[in-house]
Order: C-alpha cells, then sequence, then structure tokens
C-alpha cells in the first residue's frame, strides 16, 4: 500500500492511516519510520496505537515539503502482544509530490539593465 503526500512546496500535509480490527482481541502495534527521507516524516499523535475488539484504530503521518525531489519512505507497524494474541506486521510506502510552488513573498525592485 502507498500513502501519497501531495502538496504545495512548503506546507504540510496529514494523512490518517485507518487500521480495522476484525478480530475478538485487543491489537497494539508500534509505529516506526525507516528509508531515505525518514527524517521527513513524522507522527504527532505518538507512535503506538491501540485498537479494541471489532473497532479500529487511526494513526496520523505528517509531512511537510521542503525540497522538490520526491521524498520516500516506509511505515511499519509492529503488533505487541496484547491478551497473548499477536498482529501481523504491516506496511506502507510513503511517497511525496510537489504539485505546485507559491511564493512566499515578492520583492519589488528597480535597476538599470545595463551600464557602460
Amino acid at each position: 500500500n502507498t500513502i501519497e503526500f501531495t502538496g504545495t512546496l512548503h506546507t504540510t500535509v496529514v494523512k490518517q492511516v485507518r487500521l480495522k480490527n476484525p478480530s475478538s482481541n485487543t491489537l497494539a502495534y508500534n509505529a516506526i519510520l525507516v528509508g531515505r527521507d525518514a527524517a521527513d516524516f513524522s507522527l504527532p499523535k505518538g507512535s503506538s496505537v491501540i485498537i479494541p475488539p471489532m473497532k479500529q484504530g487511526f494513526l496520523n503521518v505528517e509531512f511537510t515539503i521542503r525540497f522538490l525531489h520526491p521524498a520516500e519512505a516506509v511505515l511499519i507497524l509492529i503488533s505487541n502482544k496484547v491478551d497473548g494474541v499477536d498482529g501481523a506486521t504491516l506496511t506502507f510506502s510513503l511517497k511525496s509530490e510537489v504539485k505546485s510552488i507559491e511564493p512566499v513573498g515578492m520583492i519589488k525592485c528597480k535597476s538599470p539593465c545595463y551600464e557602460l
């Protein structure tokens, strides 16, 4: 699965990963970010999520678009045993794309084009 972060240069994009628990046991996951640009991604609401039986849990992933080149990382969710039950390890590919560039500000200056 790929999660795409698209937006304007210098903006922050937040994506929410929804995790469903179809079992009758509580599941818990710890999230880690790895890869070339992992430092540019963050987990603002913490790196752990607990999902009650037959419910769903959410994990927020945040990325600030600082460069024009695409950023890539991998989100790995590793299960913690709760009630003696382990969930499957989950991985998501994280990719960014700059859709537009808007100026932060404009400076107006006057200068001669050519002087002898």
